[in-house]
C-alpha cells in the first residue's frame, strides 16, 4: 500500500523543492484528500520509503516511469511519478486529470 500514517516529513525540504518548481515552470497537482502519501526511493512499493507527504500537499511531476500497480483514489495505476532526485509517488495518489502519462518518461 502506498500511504503510511506514522511518519512525518520535514517541510524544510519541501519548501526548497517547491521554490526549485516553480522557477522551473513546473506545474503542481494536489495529493488525494486526507492522504499522507509515502514517497519512495524508486518507481515500486518494493523500494524504500523515504518520507511522507503531508495531507494538503500538491506536488511537482518532473518525469514520470512505469513500475510496481498500485490502486488509490484515482483508480489503478503502475505510474510513478517523480517528484524530486530519487523520490517518487504513485500516481494513483496524485491528481492529474489523466489515467495516462502526462510529463515525459524518467530517463
Amino acid at each position: 500500500m502506498s500511504v503510511d500514517r506514522t511518519e512525518v516529513a520535514d517541510r524544510g525540504e519541501d519548501d526548497a523543492v517547491s521554490t526549485l518548481a516553480a522557477s522551473a515552470g513546473v506545474p503542481y497537482y494536489p495529493v488525494a484528500p486526507g492522504v499522507r502519501l509515502n514517497v519512495r526511493s524508486g518507481p515500486g512499493t518494493s523500494y524504500p520509503i523515504i518520507k511522507v507527504l503531508p495531507e494538503g500537499t500538491r506536488v511537482a511531476i518532473y518525469c514520470q516511469r512505469p513500475g510496481t500497480s498500485v490502486t488509490g483514489p484515482y483508480g489503478t495505476s503502475t505510474i510513478w511519478d517523480n517528484i524530486a532526485n530519487g523520490e517518487y509517488v504513485s500516481d494513483a495518489y496524485v491528481r492529474t486529470g489523466s489515467d495516462g502519462y502526462i510529463r515525459p518518461r524518467c530517463s
